[in-house]
C-alpha cells in the first residue's frame, strides 16, 4: 500500500527499514505472525469431518472452528503438504490434521480418530476425482486391453478435438476483427429488440411473446427466379417435340379396313392409281391412319 496519511517519524530510513511495520517492529499479519519465526502461521481452520478426540473421547462434529497453527511438513512432488494443530475446546487437548495431495483428501495424524462414515461423493452431488475401479489391472493381458480401449477412446475423440480446435482457431486468428463485428452484432439485437417491442405495445401483445423470423427476400426472389427458369426449360423442351410423335387423346372413329393391290388402291368403293402413292420402300399401314404421316 502507499504512504498516504501515515505518519514517519524523522528517524525513519527506507533503505534502512524498508516499511513502517519493520521500523517499528511488527507484523504485516499481526498476532497470527507471532511464530512466524518458527514457519508456524496461525490460521482459521474447520473441520473436515467428524472426529472423536483422543483424550475426553467427545465428539466433534464437521464443520467446527478452530485456530490452528498452519505450518509446512514436507512435500508430494511439487505440492505442499500441510498441518493443522489444533486444540480441543472441551479438555485442552491438542491434535493434528495433515493434507493428504496424493489421494486429496485429509489425514488425523494424532490426538484423534476419525468418524468414518460410508459416503458416496457422486451421489451428494460432489465431483469424483478419482475411482478405484478404474484403477490399473494387475492382470498384464488386462492392462494390454485397458491400453487398446483408451486407444480406440483417443480415436473417437480425434475427430470431436480437431473440430474443436479448428474452432478455438478461427475465432482467436484474429482478435481484432472478431473485436470489431461485436459492437454491430450487438447493435443488430438491440435495434431488433427495440421494434419487437414497439410491436407488441402497437397491437397489445404480451411482453414474452417471440415473432418468426422473416425470410430473406433474396433467398425469395432467388427461389422464384429458379421456378421461373424451370418452366421456360419446359416450355422449351415441349415446343422441340414434333407434333406426330405425340398421341392425341381424342377418341377416334375405327377406320375401315383398306385395302391395296399392286396396281390399285382400293378404299371402300372408288379406285386409286398407284402413281397417286407417295413412293416409299415400305409398305403402308393404313388401318391406323392417324399414324400416316
Amino acid at each position: 500500500m502507499q504512504g498516504f496519511n501515515r505518519y514517519f517519524p524523522p528517524d525513519f530510513d527506507p533503505k534502512t527499514h524498508d516499511t513502517l511495520n519493520n521500523y517499528h517492529g511488527k507484523h504485516a499479519l499481526g498476532d497470527r505472525a507471532r511464530k512466524i519465526d518458527k514457519g508456524i502461521l496461525i490460521t482459521r481452520f474447520e473441520l473436515p469431518f467428524n472426529i472423536w478426540c483422543g483424550s475426553c473421547e467427545a465428539h466433534i462434529g464437521m464443520g467446527v472452528r478452530y485456530n490452528a497453527e498452519k505450518k509446512k511438513i514436507g512435500m508430494y512432488y511439487t505440492t505442499p503438504i500441510y498441518s493443522f494443530r489444533c486444540k480441543c475446546h472441551l479438555c485442552g487437548n491438542w491434535f493434528e490434521i495433515r493434507t493428504d495431495p496424493k489421494n486429496t483428501c485429509y489425514v488425523v495424524e494424532s490426538g484423534a480418530r476419525q468418524k468414518h462414515e460410508e459416503w458416496d461423493q457422486e451421489e451428494n452431488g460432489g465431483i469424483v476425482l478419482t475411482h478405484k475401479e478404474d484403477g490399473e489391472p494387475l492382470d498384464p493381458f488386462a492392462q494390454v486391453d485397458k491400453k487398446n480401449s483408451d486407444k480406440i477412446t483417443a480415436l473417437q475423440s480425434k475427430d470431436r478435438l480437431e473440430e474443436l480446435q479448428e474452432f478455438s482457431e478461427s475465432r482467436n486468428s484474429d482478435p481484432f476483427a472478431t473485436a470489431k463485428d461485436i459492437p454491430k452484432e450487438k447493435a443488430e439485437l438491440i435495434s431488433k429488440s427495440n421494434g419487437d417491442d414497439q410491436l407488441r405495445t402497437k397491437y397489445s401483445l404480451p411482453v414474452g411473446l417471440k415473432f418468426i423470423e422473416p425470410s430473406n427476400e433474396k433467398d425469395n426472389i432467388t427461389e422464384q427466379e429458379q421456378k421461373l427458369t424451370t418452366t421456360n426449360r419446359n416450355k422449351k423442351i415441349g415446343s422441340s417435340i414434333p407434333a406426330s410423335s405425340l398421341v392425341s387423346r381424342r377418341p377416334m372413329s375405327r377406320a375401315k379396313p383398306i385395302s391395296t393391290t399392286s396396281s390399285d388402291l382400293q378404299i371402300g368403293s372408288s379406285k386409286l392409281p398407284s402413281s397417286a402413292l407417295p413412293p416409299s420402300s415400305t409398305p403402308l399401314n393404313l388401318s391406323q391412319p392417324w399414324r400416316a404421316i
